[in-house]
């Protein structure tokens, strides 16, 4: 069976991973916080036929071998951690990270996740949430009776409380940044885990020690570029065809060999 079935059927594959990856880009170009991701590939093994610097003669060798590759294989999806652009809410809950950082939420079973989607709300306790009720840690508690909450770029959370004039300190929302933010796991609801790879979180103050400031009354929306995804795009599916073209060489070749006769 000839090898060009087998390589061009991976190359097939792989631009089908590579697709399926854009997709997944355009199809969160609104999404808040989200992170294009960018598939890395490799080639295969190869079989050497000849090998370079063979002896053939005295004093003389080969200069060039012979091997043949196998096709291709993704080895990796990288999140890309540009910054968004961000869009204007009015909305006092909605924070935005201006660099480098991520939000700290607490999900049900006790894990720390991370998350740039800085859409919160308040819960019936008066607690600062994400939009599937996770808490943000620190906790921040908001009191029924405030009547305005202003967030500073240090993260410090403040409220203004009905009848009152002098606005009362409810806490202080921290970030944490990774030494391979590209290491996190994604499991979806815009949340990451930390990973071996991503190393453990560092804690900061938001606008300190390298760490982003705090915007108020913005989201950071996805840094997917339409353009640039549908320009990946065309060239994954052209790839795709040229694949698919050397497997239909292939099989040309191959009825040529079968109707030949003595």
């Amino acid at each position: 069976m000839m090898r060009s079935l087998w390589t061009a059927g991976s190359g097939m594959t792989a631009q089908q991973f590579n697709i399926d990856t854009i997709a997944n880009n355009l199809a969160n170009v609104n999404t808040a916080g989200f992170k294009k991701s960018r598939v890395d590939f490799q080639d295969l093994l190869y079989q050497s036929v000849r090998y370079a610097g063979t002896p053939v003669t005295q004093g003389a060798q080969i200069p060039t071998g012979i091997q043949i590759g196998h096709g291709v294989r993704p080895v990796a999806t990288q999140k890309i951690f540009t910054q968004g652009t961000f869009q204007q809410t009015d909305n006092p809950l909605d924070l935005v990270i201006e660099g480098e950082g991520f939000f700290q939420v607490l999900l049900p079973d006790g894990t720390i996740a991370y998350t740039r989607d800085g859409a919160f709300k308040m819960d019936g306790q008066g607690r600062l949430v994400t939009s599937d009720g996770f808490t943000l840690e620190p906790e921040i508690l908001v009191p029924s009776n405030t009547v305005t909450v202003s967030v500073g770029a240090d993260g410090t959370v403040t409220a203004v409380l009905d009848g009152e004039s002098e606005p009362q300190n409810l806490g202080s929302i921290e970030l944490v940044r990774f030494v391979n933010p590209a290491g996190l796991q994604s499991f979806g609801r815009n949340l990451m885990l930390a990973t071996a790879a991503s190393g453990d979180p560092i804690p900061g103050t938001p606008g300190l020690e390298g760490f982003g400031a705090i915007a108020q009354g913005y989201l950071e929306i996805s840094n997917v570029v339409v353009v640039e995804e549908m320009v990946n795009m065309i060239i994954a599916q052209r790839a795709y065809e040229t694949n698919s073209k050397a497997i239909q060489a292939s099989d040309e070749m191959l009825q040529t060999a079968n109707n030949l006769r003595r």
